[in-house]
C-alpha cells in the first residue's frame, strides 16, 4: 500500500466522524420534536440503501477480489468468504444484542432502568464496524468514501431517533437524550481509529482485499436488514423503491464521471 499522508488520514477520519455525528442529528430531531415526513424518510432511507448496495456489489467487492487476484481462483474464493464473513459478523451482532434495546429492531417501548447506558452500548456495537467501513473506504479511495459516509450518515439519523426516544422517556430530559444519542454515534470514529491502528501494519493488497470484501458484506446486510425494512414500514413502499433505484443510479453516474 502507498505511504499514507496525514491529509488522507484526516479526511478519512473526518468523514467517519461526520457520519457518526449524524446520530446526534437524530437525537436533535427528537429534542426539537421535528419528525420527518413518511415520504421523506422512505425516500432517504431507500436512497441510502441503494448507494450502499451498489457500491458494495459493483465497486468494493470486485476491488477486494482484485486485491486478492495474485492468488488466482483462490483470490475469488477468499473474497467470497470475506464477503459472507462480513455479513455473518454484523448478523451475529444483531442476533446477540437484545431486541428491546437493539437499534436495528423495533423498540416496543416501556420504561427501562439505565436505558441510556444500555441503549448507548447497543448502538455503539452497531456503529463500530460502520465507522471502520467509511474510514477505510475513504482512506483508499475518497471517491468511494464520500458517498459511503453520506449513506451511513443518512441511516444514522433515524438510528439516533431510535436511541433518543426511549432515553427521553427514561430521563425526562430531551437534551440529555440528544446528548446520549450523539455520544453513541461517536463509536463510528472510534471504530475508524481502532481499526486503523490495529490493521495499519498489515495494510497490504491482500489485507485490503479481504477488508473491502468484508465491508461490502457488512453494508449489504445493513441495507437489507435495516434500511429497506425501515423505509417500507413508513407505508411508502413505492417511494422507498424509487429512492433505492435513485441511489443506485446516482452512484453509478458518479462512478462513471468522477476519477477513481
Amino acid at each position: 500500500m502507498e505511504a499514507l499522508s496525514f491529509s488522507a488520514v484526516a479526511v478519512a477520519f473526518g468523514l467517519s466522524l461526520l457520519a457518526g455525528l449524524a446520530t446526534g442529528l437524530g437525537g436533535l430531531l427528537v429534542a426539537l420534536k421535528r419528525n420527518p415526513s413518511d415520504r421523506f424518510l422512505a425516500a432517504s432511507l431507500g436512497f441510502s440503501a441503494g448507494v450502499m448496495v451498489y457500491i458494495s456489489l459493483v465497486e468494493l467487492l470486485p476491488e477486494g477480489v482484485d486485491g486478492l487476484d495474485g492468488e488466482g481462483m483462490r483470490g475469488q474464493l477468499w473474497g467470497t468468504v470475506a464477503f459472507f464473513a462480513g455479513i455473518a459478523v454484523i448478523a451475529l451482532i444483531d442476533r446477540f444484542v437484545p431486541e428491546d434495546i437493539n437499534p436495528h429492531e423495533d423498540n416496543a417501548g416501556g420504561a427501562m432502568r439505565n436505558v441510556g447506558v444500555v441503549t448507548g452500548l447497543a448502538i455503539a456495537v452497531h456503529n463500530f464496524p460502520e465507522g471502520f467501513a467509511s474510514f477505510i473506504s475513504a482512506l483508499e479511495n475518497p471517491t468511494l468514501g464520500l458517498p459511503i459516509a453520506i449513506a451511513i450518515a443518512i441511516h444514522n439519523i433515524p438510528e439516533g431517533v431510535a436511541v433518543a426516544v426511549p432515553l427521553r422517556e427514561a430521563t425526562d430530559s430531551k437534551w440529555k437524550a440528544a446528548g446520549w444519542a450523539t455520544l453513541s454515534g461517536l463509536a463510528e470514529p472510534l471504530g475508524a481509529v481502532i481499526g486503523f491502528l490495529v490493521l495499519r501494519p498489515f495494510l497490504g493488497p491482500e489485507t485490503l482485499g479481504l477488508t473491502y470484501a468484508a465491508i461490502a458484506g457488512v453494508m449489504v446486510f445493513v441495507s437489507m436488514d435495516k434500511l429497506l425494512p425501515t423505509a417500507i414500514k413508513t407505508g411508502r413502499h413505492h417511494t422507498a423503491i424509487y429512492g433505492l433505484i435513485a441511489g443506485m443510479a446516482v452512484m453509478a453516474i458518479s462512478l462513471l464521471i468522477l476519477p477513481g
